[in-house]
């Protein structure tokens, strides 16, 4: 399995495909298929049968994966930057490449 650079809960940007150019929050990252969940991005419309969760059913709007490959990560600043580990007070922590800011 590889190391992945991206967690849940980092902003990232979409570099690639459909939904180039657009940014979101990540929900999920799926280590074993390297694809992660990014909220708004990639909204599928999913057909729901009617059940007891959801008497109406019908259609629903959810996101679905998108490859790591494609996206980035945003400094606070809202730049795309690569992802380096450091050691500061005694702890390893990620810093953006750009600005050398822990993320």
């Amino acid at each position: 399995m590889i190391k992945l650079k991206i967690k849940s809960g980092d902003t990232v940007r979409v570099i690639a495909g459909d939904h180039k150019g657009s940014e979101g929050k990540v929900l999920k990252v799926d280590r074993e298929k390297n694809k992660a969940i990014v909220e708004g991005v990639n909204l599928v419309s999913k057909h729901t049968k009617p059940s007891a969760k959801n008497p109406q059913g019908g259609i629903v709007k959810k996101e679905a994966p998108v490859h790591i490959s494609n996206l980035s990560l945003l400094t606070s600043k809202g730049e795309t930057t690569k992802v380096a580990y450091e050691e500061r007070d005694g702890k390893k922590v990620r810093i953006s490449k750009k600005s050398k800011e822990v993320l």
